[in-house]
């Protein structure tokens, strides 16, 4: 239902928050996923732009599920993992995609310690059925093998081991 169009400078200038510390990281031509990119795969066409080699997968809008077989020196899941009804696999399959030394780079809104639950905006959306702490994706980087790193709120970065 998110109206989340390529061209939106908004959009972009919001994606950028991930796109900006992740590219930092990235070696020249690294191969990417974003996982979950919905119908206007926005991040896709930014990272593109910036010399990489990315492809978009999205359960409902782009369903290539041979994109799941490979394995990428990056994996991008932009406002996509409050959406896990089954988070467990997710980040298992998420773990999976990654080469040696790839990064995992996953914005969602952390819930924030002394704002009531019934409050936050991202409980009254029905579609959003997971919701994160900064001290539980460091437990779920942790869980995967994957060093952690947040350069910015809402932001973390995962890098696996480099074998």
């Amino acid at each position: 239902m998110h109206q989340n169009l390529p061209g939106d400078p908004g959009y972009r200038g919001f994606l950028d928050r991930l796109a900006a510390p992740l590219c930092e990281r990235l070696a020249p031509a690294a191969r990417g996923l974003d996982y979950g990119c919905g119908p206007g795969p926005a991040l896709v066409a930014m990272l593109r732009e910036r010399g990489f080699d990315c492809r978009g997968y999205d359960p409902e809008f782009a369903r290539d599920v041979a994109l799941l077989q490979q394995r990428y020196d990056f994996v991008t899941c932009t406002e996509v993992a409050e959406h896990f009804t089954y988070p467990h696999a997710e980040f298992l399959r998420l773990r999976a995609l990654l080469a040696p030394g790839g990064w995992l780079a996953l914005m969602t809104q952390w819930r924030r310690d002394g704002h009531p639950f019934e409050q936050w905006r991202y409980v009254h959306d029905p579609t959003h059925v997971s919701f994160y702490r900064e001290h539980s994706l460091r437990w779920i980087a942790e869980w995967l093998g994957l060093a952690f790193e947040s350069p910015v709120a809402n932001v973390v970065l995962m890098r696996a081991p480099p074998d």
